[in-house]
C-alpha cells in the first residue's frame, strides 16, 4: 500500500506485512560521442522507444559499474567496436522522464564497427552529414553539440545550462 514511511517525506509503496519500502529512483543513462577522426558514430536504433531514429550509443547503467565502463559497454553492445574515454561532455537531467545523462567523450580504438543486436545500422558521419531530424533524443542533439564547442563538461537542466569547471 501506498503510504509514507516513518522518518520519510513522501509516499511510497510498502508491504504491510513485512515492510519492504519501494524506492523508485531515476534511471541513469551512460554514452559517449565516440570519434574516429573527424567523423561521428551514430547507430540506428532496432529497439523501441525510436525504433529507425540515429542515437550515440547510450543505454541504462548498470549495477556495480561507473558511468564510463557503462558508456564502454554500451558501446561495444551497439557498435560491436571499442573506445578509449578521454573526457565527459555532460550531465544531462530529464526530471519529467526521471532520467539523468551522463555522456562522455570518446576515440575509437580502430575504425571498426558493426551493428549489435539493439542497431539496424551503425556509421560514421561528417558533421554536415549527421541526420539531426533522425535523431532519436533531445539528449543526442545537446551532446552532439556540446561536444563540437568542445568546452568543459556541461550539467544541463530543463532549460539551464551550468558549466562544470
Amino acid at each position: 500500500m501506498e503510504t509514507i514511511p516513518e522518518g520519510d517525506n513522501r509516499a511510497r509503496l510498502v508491504c504491510p506485512d513485512c515492510g519492504y519500502i519501494e524506492y523508485a529512483n531515476p534511471k541513469v543513462v551512460v554514452g559517449a560521442v565516440c570519434v574516429w577522426e573527424e567523423k561521428i558514430l551514430l547507430c540506428r536504433r532496432a529497439i523501441a522507444p525510436r525504433i529507425g531514429y540515429w542515437t550515440i550509443p547510450a543505454g541504462y547503467m548498470e549495477l556495480n559499474e561507473s558511468t564510463t565502463d557503462g558508456a564502454v559497454r554500451e558501446v561495444r553492445e551497439e557498435a560491436c567496436t571499442r573506445i578509449l574515454v578521454d573526457g565527459l561532455v555532460g550531465i544531462y537531467e530529464i526530471p519529467h522522464i526521471s532520467q539523468v545523462h551522463v555522456i562522455h567523450r570518446a576515440r575509437l580504438s580502430e575504425p571498426v564497427f558493426a551493428p549489435g543486436i539493439e542497431s539496424q545500422e551503425v556509421a560514421l558521419f561528417a558533421w554536415a552529414d549527421i541526420p539531426w531530424d533522425a535523431l532519436a533524443f533531445p539528449s543526442n542533439t545537446w551532446a552532439l553539440e556540446r561536444f563540437r564547442e568542445g568546452g568543459g563538461p556541461v550539467l544541463y537542466t530543463a532549460k539551464d545550462v551550468v558549466t562544470l569547471d
